[in-house]
């Protein structure tokens, strides 16, 4: 079977660490690179990061590009769950191989010049800011054309933000890229908080991963139990949600989601909506769909899906 050739644009962070485990376990993908970008945590870390988890998973052959060290306009944000590090309070080993040389802007260009060449069009997940792919896509709209499909964990809909009331973080942290890469011309399939809330890592479930065999289920059950939110109210239970792995597991399952089609569009006003994606799900507006949003979560499917993986790997 052929592999689905992909790129991973991210910000490492606990769930970028489990959704990059997860890409690295499926033998239906095949990862090409792997660009970084600030967010979580400043993009030296990001990148440090990511070097590290795939050096881990004894993928030292996938370069790793390190990219935007801040949005192309507004305030600074960064994540608050996943640790000063990004990685809890986890101690990996030092990365084997080198940071690969070359902006992650120019590298993603690269990938998507030799796609379009080939006539083989990669998927392109985002699972932090979207400022590298933004820059790529306003440099050059015809690299579009080397997108099968961009699947990004970004914005809230009908749960209302989680850095503030309107806004999710991925968008919140560089409004104007996400803006940009809705209004690309690219396949959009978007991870909301309103699905990814339902991917919970319950203590029940990661006592579950801990108790599997392979040599990445305790380091994994150790971050994911770092990233319990401690708010039931919120999320439905105790645990905390999986964002970034319900990019990847659409990948590999789609049929473990329900979706939605809706004109998406970024508030860019300063004030308390700023940062917020609208999107037009009941389509009042005559704005066309730009964006499939997923919607519902099969999740006792998705963890099976991510625990079995995890084990292999």
């Amino acid at each position: 079977m052929a592999k689905t050739p992909v790129l991973i644009d991210c910000d490492p962070g606990v769930d970028d660490t489990i959704a990059l485990w997860l890409a690295l376990a499926s033998p239906e993908l095949e990862v090409l690179a792997v660009t970084t970008v600030a967010g979580n945590v400043p993009c030296e870390t990001s990148t440090e990061n990511a070097r590290r988890v795939l050096s881990l998973a004894g993928r030292d052959d996938i370069p790793v590009h390190a990219g935007c060290t801040r949005p192309l306009l507004g305030p600074v944000w960064r994540g608050k769950y996943s640790g000063a590090t990004g990685l809890g309070g986890t101690t990996m080993p030092e990365a084997r191989s080198p940071l690969a040389p070359g902006h992650a802007v120019d590298a993603i260009t690269a990938v998507l010049e030799r796609a379009i060449a080939t006539d083989r069009p990669i998927e392109l997940c985002i699972l932090g800011p979207m400022t590298n792919v933004a820059l790529v896509l306003a440099r050059d709209p015809t690299l579009v054309g080397g997108i099968r499909r961009i699947s990004a964990m970004a914005g809230a809909f009908a749960q209302g933000g989680n850095r503030t009331p309107t806004a999710e973080f991925n968008v919140l942290a560089d409004p104007h890229a996400a803006q940009i890469v809705l209004r690309s011309g690219a396949p959009i399939v978007l991870a909301p908080i309103d699905v990814t809330f339902q991917a919970l890592a319950t203590p029940e479930r990661v006592a579950a991963l801990r108790a599997m065999p392979g040599r990445m289920t305790a380091v994994a059950a150790e971050l994911i139990a770092f990233y319990d939110r401690k708010d039931p109210a919120r999320y439905g239970g105790i645990g905390g949600p999986l964002h970034d792995p319900c990019v990847i597991a659409h990948l590999l399952r789609p049929a473990l989601f329900g979706t939605r089609e809706a004109n998406v569009e970024v508030e860019l006003s300063p004030g308390l909506s700023y940062g917020q994606t609208v999107g037009d799900l009941w389509r009042v507006t005559d704005r066309p769909v730009n964006a499939t949003i997923l919607w519902t979560l099969d999740a006792p499917g998705f963890f099976d899906l991510l625990w079995s993986r995890l084990a292999a790997l």
